[in-house]
């Protein structure tokens, strides 16, 4: 079996950067208060936030003033951020419990 490469790139125009710039910020922005509120959980309380929790968080960030631009993207990535941040916490255990937690992957 041969396996190929392809390079792709997309020029987008200024209303679909302004797009792409204002979703990856909101990305960023819930990714870290998320973060921020599980090791808060984890640190004060031990207890762990699972993905439920964390978007029923996201719908009530949505109705606040302050973040009420998080309505103006797409909810599937910053869904999507809440799972990547559910995996990289679940990642670490599953590795101790197979006996190689100091193992790193690259992708």
């Amino acid at each position: 079996m041969t396996e190929r490469a392809y390079k792709y790139r997309f020029y987008p125009t200024v209303s679909q950067e302004n797009l792409l710039r204002r979703t990856m910020g909101c990305v960023r922005l819930v990714y870290n208060k998320a973060l921020a509120t599980r090791t808060k959980a984890w640190y004060e309380k031990q207890e762990r936030i699972d993905y439920k929790q964390t978007s029923s968080l996201l719908t009530n960030w949505k109705k606040t003033d302050e973040l009420d631009f998080l309505n103006e993207v797409s909810c599937v990535p910053l869904q999507q951020c809440w799972r990547h941040l559910q995996k990289a916490d679940a990642t670490p255990r599953r590795r101790q419990a197979q006996g190689n937690a100091h193992q790193a992957s690259f992708c």
